[in-house]
Formats: C-alpha cells, sequence, structure tokens
C-alpha cells in the first residue's frame, strides 16, 4: 500500500532542488501532480514528467477525479507520494474526497491584491485561510507554511493570526 508522504502546494509545481530535499526528508519514491489545468495538457505534462525525473522520483500528472480513483482503487500502489497541487483548493477537495494527507506544506503561493504574505514565498486570502483551518481541525492534517525544507517552518496557528 502506498501513502502520501507530504503534500505541498506550490504554484510552480516541481522545483527540482524543493522535491530533491523534500524527498529525502520524506522517503518519498514519488511525486504526484494533481491538476486539472495540466493533466489535460501533454506538452505541459512531458516538462513535468521531464523536470520530476532529473530528481530521480517516479512522476505522475493526474487530475483530482484520477487521483482520487487510484487512491480508491490501489492506494497509490507501492509509492511513497509527494502531493502537489497547484491551489490551496484542490488539497482542499482532495482530503475532503477521502485523500489521506497528514501533513500540508504550504511554498509558493505569488501575492495577490486579496492576499496577505504568511512567509516570504507565500501569500492566502481568508478564504484559503479558513480552508486550512478546516483541514487542519476537522482532518487532523499538520499544515505549515516553509519555501525551502532549509528555512525556517511557520505553523498554521501563527498564519491565521494575521486574519483575525
Amino acid at each position: 500500500m502506498g501513502k502520501v508522504s507530504i503534500a505541498r502546494v506550490d504554484e510552480r509545481l516541481i522545483h527540482g532542488q524543493v522535491m530533491t530535499g523534500m524527498s529525502k526528508k520524506s522517503g518519498a519514491n514519488a511525486i504526484f501532480i494533481v491538476d486539472d489545468e495540466v493533466a489535460k495538457d501533454d506538452f505541459m505534462k512531458t516538462i513535468f514528467v521531464n523536470a520530476g525525473g532529473r530528481t530521480g522520483l517516479a512522476v505522475k500528472i493526474l487530475s483530482q477525479d484520477e487521483a482520487i480513483k487510484y487512491w480508491n482503487e490501489k492506494q497509490f500502489d507501492k509509492f511513497s507520494v509527494i502531493l502537489l497541487t497547484k491551489n490551496i483548493k484542490t488539497i482542499y477537495e482532495l482530503v475532503k474526497k477521502g485523500l489521506p494527507v497528514n501533513e500540508l506544506n504550504l511554498g509558493g503561493i505569488a501575492k495577490r491584491p486579496t492576499t496577505t504574505y504568511v512567509i516570504n514565498a507565500v501569500a492566502i486570502d481568508k478564504a484559503q485561510a479558513d480552508m486550512l483551518k478546516e483541514l487542519s481541525n476537522d482532518y487532523k492534517v499538520t499544515v505549515y507554511f516553509q519555501s525551502t525544507p532549509s528555512s525556517s517552518k511557520v505553523d498554521l496557528d501563527a498564519a491565521l493570526k494575521l486574519f483575525k
């Protein structure tokens, strides 16, 4: 049976140095990108598979429905997975649909007019903060903000104080 070693939200998806560091810390042997748009785009799939392949990890690109089906039918086979999404909403929906995630790292979300920086590389809005709080409280997901494995972590409680 496989497992999600760690989930990460990063708009860039595969960032080689980050993935290498995360795989060493988590023991992962695969990267699963879950993104409906990328899953439909053969050109982008090729780019991400090639980029991920340079890390030495197996790479799969799945839509949300494919990821849920793969988990429900095969529990990700024997893969220990770094689960990557571009946004908080996708990981939120995956967890709500039954994908078991214990640890969620937020590492690369660009600043937008309605968002607030939590750490240098991650900015979220109130609705996203509420989704993260629900994941933490209702699904017991450990949520933290950390752009690279060597940078310091900011926990969810500290981030939520920005939205009171």
